[in-house]
Formats: structure tokens, sequence, C-alpha cells
């Protein structure tokens, strides 16, 4: 049996994601060009502006993060509106742009990752972490990249406003609890989601699709919720009676990492409303 007790379910969730299957800030994100944001600085000033580092990113969370930390210019491999991106199968014509970047950014668990870094040329290569949405982690990686990128005035001032809204939605999420508050299992890779909402997660599922018995182990927990990944839909343990809440971890094409929690606090607060 694969389930993880809630007392392990931090430590779980970090250690597993090396195998992660994560969503996107919507079911179906519409897909678009390489994602580009505008150039950092002031646009007024009569000097102009420097601009920040050409990066090519594997996926969404990844290209997230770089904006975060004050890229300028953020080229995607996996388009925004793939289910499972690191899953993606890249073309030669989709890691091209690899080899003109100052730096290609990547997760380790991401399928391609081999391609886009002999793709990668003489640029910089810089791993990052897999999907996990959770403030310290964010907070870490986007300082990281912002040390390196030289963009730490950029990355503190997202920082400011990602610590301030994660708070608030935070705050939203847990507001909307019923007493007593519910209870939820969850699939392995957003369980993570019940610390940010207030919700006692007492067992994981998945990846893999759940058999008979796992599903009468979960049902057993009478969990008034289940939490499901958004982009691994054939997962989920079907209980009967209990609310579902389809849950994202990767930004849509904008590269906006605070709307993934937006969303998140959407649902969380729809299936908690009476």
């Amino acid at each position: 049996m694969r389930f993880v007790r809630a007392a392990a379910l931090t430590a779980a969730v970090t250690l597993s994601l090396f195998a992660s299957g994560c969503g996107g800030t919507d079911d179906s994100t519409p897909a678009g060009d390489p994602t580009r944001s505008a150039p950092t600085g002031d646009t007024t000033s009569s000097a102009p502006a420097t601009p920040g580092p050409k990066v090519v990113a594997s996926t969404t969370w990844v290209g997230a993060l770089a904006k975060a930390a004050g890229a300028s210019e953020v080229t995607l491999v996996a388009p925004a509106d793939v289910e499972h991106p690191p899953d993606f199968q890249p073309t030669a014509r989709d890691l091209k742009a690899a080899a003109d970047a100052d730096y290609v950014l990547y997760a380790e668990t991401d399928g391609f990752a081999p391609r886009l870094i002999k793709a990668a040329g003489d640029s910089e290569l810089i791993t990052v972490i897999p999907v996990e949405a959770t403030p310290g982690k964010i907070a870490s990686e986007v300082t990281r990249l912002a040390n390196t990128f030289g963009t730490a005035d950029a990355a503190k001032a997202w920082l400011s406003t990602f610590n301030a809204e994660y708070t608030a939605l935070s705050g939203q999420a847990k507001a909307a609890l019923p007493n007593p508050a519910p209870t939820a299992v969850s699939e392995l890779f957003v369980g993570y989601w019940g610390s940010f909402a207030g919700i006692e997660v007492t067992d994981l599922y998945g990846p893999e699709p759940v058999t008979a018995s796992e599903r009468a182990t979960l049902t057993a927990k009478k969990p008034k919720l289940v939490f499901t990944n958004a982009h691994v839909p054939d997962v989920d343990p079907k209980i009967p009676g209990a609310t579902r809440v389809k849950l994202v971890n990767y930004p849509g094409k904008d590269l906006d990492l605070l709307g993934v929690f937006r969303t998140n606090t959407e649902r969380l607060t729809a299936a908690l409303a009476p």
C-alpha cells in the first residue's frame, strides 16, 4: 500500500517531486507564441534601459520562476496548453532558441531535459526545482536565479508582491472553512495545497491510477474533499459523497505564478461553500 499518513505529508511530497505530475492555471490554457515579458527598467529615462537576460525555459513553471527573478525575455519549450509539460516531445525547431539564449533553464523531472541540454550549446545551463508551489521554495529559487541574472532589485519587488498576495489568498481560503473543517485525500503532487487552505490531508494517492483496494482504503477515511491534479485527469479515486477539487500547479502562458494561487483559491472556496 503506498498511502502516506498526514504526519509525513510534507516530506513525502518534497521527496517525490522527482517523479512529479502537475497541473496548469486552467484546464486548457490557450497555446501561444513563445512567451516574452516586457524589458525591465525605467522606460522614461533618457538612458536606455538595461535589459534582463534572455532565457529559454523548459516549461511554464520554470519560465515563471525566471520571470519572477527579473528575466526580461522568456521563451518556452513546452507550450502552456500541454496537459503534462514534462512529457512534452519537442521538435528541433522548438529547441532552436536554446543555443541563442543567455541561460537555459529546466527541471530534472522534465523528460526532454537531455535534448534541451544538448541544444543549449554554449548557453549557460541552470537546473531549477521541480514544481512545488510553496512560498519558501518559490522565494528560494527566485532569489537564487536573481543573483545569477544580476536582477536582485526586480526579484525583491516581485517577492514583496507575492508574499502579500499569498497571505491574502491563503487567508481567504481559510476563512471559507466550515466548523469543523473538512478533511481531504489528495493526489500526491497537490497535497501541499492542504496547508495553504488549512485543510488536513489524511492520505495521498497516485500518481498511478487508483486500484480497487486503494479506493476502498481512501473511502474508509471518509474525506469530505478529494484533491485531484488537473494535469493527470485519469488519476481520480472517485470517492462517493466527496467533493472533488481540481487543483493546478503550472502557470499559464502569462507566466504568472500568482495566477496558480488565485485559481486554486477560487476552486477551494467554491468547494467549501455551503
